[in-house]
């Protein structure tokens, strides 16, 4: 049995060279994507949460060192704990949505390959860079063309984003646009975009710039089976095929913190 979980691969790589951002943002991308298991002192009590705090602060004159714990598999929370004690599992992004400005940092997998103690600043950057909507803007497109030499890290993280809109858009194009005002950038062209899906799905590809560490303009565009525009756009662009989703037999109860805009409640 393989015990090397997608983290212990990210952190390893972010390991081997921390001048390398591209493997630093790869291993924030896995804690905000992943679900983790928040250690706690209680059982949930609805929608409140009451976590264990590792405190490592050694002088009185000097602020507060303290640290909600996560692990990304239940057996190393239990063997952090020496034994079975309440958690909750929560996505990277809800723990940091629900832990910023709080003073706190987060210990990720303490005891295991990829242990390592993220401090408050990194823990409330997470919480921003996942945060806000991307806004609206308003540009005419002059040409369109095939998005040729593009970061290989880039087109990975597309696709890896991609996987998580199984049933809420078709497909997804991407393509390099020029702008009436000279500029160029990125266009990601969804079809046939589930209503009111496209706030999460413009998110998720903000995300996925973010995190490739590219720094170019990205513009999101929203279209049906049989617009003219569209079937240009996958004419020349990179297509990322969609995942249809896996039936459900039956409904399962919503557990805390599922919905990312009400994350829980920190005590």
């Amino acid at each position: 049995m393989n015990d090397t979980t997608r983290l212990d691969q990210a952190y390893a790589a972010m390991q081997a060279d921390l001048e390398d951002d591209a493997a630093r943002l790869e291993f924030y991308e896995r804690l905000a994507d992943g679900e983790l298991f928040l250690l706690l002192k209680s059982e949930v009590n609805g929608d409140h949460l009451d976590p264990e705090v590792l405190d490592l602060s050694g002088d009185e004159d000097l602020p507060p060192d303290q640290y909600v714990l996560a692990f990304d598999r239940e057996d190393r929370l239990a063997t952090f704990a020496e034994g079975p004690a309440p958690y909750a599992a929560l996505p990277g992004r809800v723990i940091a949505a629900m832990m910023t400005g709080s003073g706190l940092g987060l210990g990720v997998n303490l005891g295991a390959p990829s242990s390592i103690l993220i401090p408050p600043a990194a823990v409330d950057w997470l919480a921003e860079t996942l945060g806000p909507a991307p806004e609206e803007v308003e540009g005419q497109v002059q040409s369109l063309s095939a998005p040729i030499d593009l970061p290989e890290r880039l087109l990975k993280s597309f696709s890896e984003k991609l996987v998580t809109a199984a049933g809420i858009a078709d497909h997804a194009t991407l393509v390099r646009a020029t702008y009436d005002d000279g500029s160029t950038g990125l266009v990601l062209a969804f079809a046939d975009c589930v209503a009111g899906a496209q706030p999460a799905l413009a998110r998720a590809a903000q995300e996925a710039m973010t995190f490739s560490g590219t720094e170019t303009r990205l513009d999101v565009g929203f279209f049906v089976t049989g617009d003219e525009a569209l079937a240009r756009i996958d004419r020349v662009g990179i297509r990322f095929d969609i995942p249809k989703p896996t039936p459900t037999e039956s409904p399962v109860r919503k557990a805390p913190g599922s919905d990312p805009d009400k994350p829980p409640i920190l005590r």
